[in-house]
């Protein structure tokens, strides 16, 4: 059994969203022989384009919610039926001890992934770690300190709104 966690950006372009999801697909592909585990935050953009891949290639999805209040402070409206189609779907949720949804819970949330994962799945831009914590740059460094594989998806064309 493979597990694969992901972290990446929430805020892909509307024209990045199927360049992204065709080159995750490609990047999962391989593991897809009935024994992929998904480990995924669920939140907007990449880690949901994750989660639907793992599903749509027959893998078991883990979803970390970083706090007990995340659903209600955090998942916005344009968000919430994914967010809770993919909760539903997945064969484990691990909600973490946190009550509220801050830079700690999700600090916290990214480590929980990476110990629970053979290999990690980066949606990143290649930008430097802003310093804030709990960002997708801050998670690949910590996966390669680690000594975790990682690899990077963002294909040409892709982009981050400003």
């Amino acid at each position: 059994m493979t597990t694969i966690a992901v972290t990446g950006h929430m805020d892909l372009t509307d024209a990045s969203v199927p360049l992204v999801r065709d080159a995750v697909r490609e990047a999962l592909k391989p593991y897809a022989d009935g024994d992929l585990t998904g480990v995924s935050c669920i939140a907007k953009g990449s880690d949901s384009l994750f989660a639907e891949i793992v599903l749509e290639l027959g893998g078991r999805l883990v979803a970390v919610i970083p706090s007990r209040d995340y659903r209600q402070a955090k998942v916005k409206p344009d968000h919430a039926e994914t967010f809770d189609r993919l909760t539903a779907a997945a064969d484990e949720v691990l909600v973490l001890a946190h009550d509220t949804a801050n830079r700690h819970a999700y600090e916290d949330a990214n480590r929980t992934l990476l110990k629970r994962a053979d290999r990690l799945v980066a949606v990143w831009s290649g930008e430097s770690p802003t310093g804030k914590g709990g960002g997708t740059a801050d998670t690949v460094v910590e996966a390669r300190e680690a000594g975790l594989p990682v690899e990077v998806v963002w294909p040409n064309g892709a982009a981050r709104r400003n």
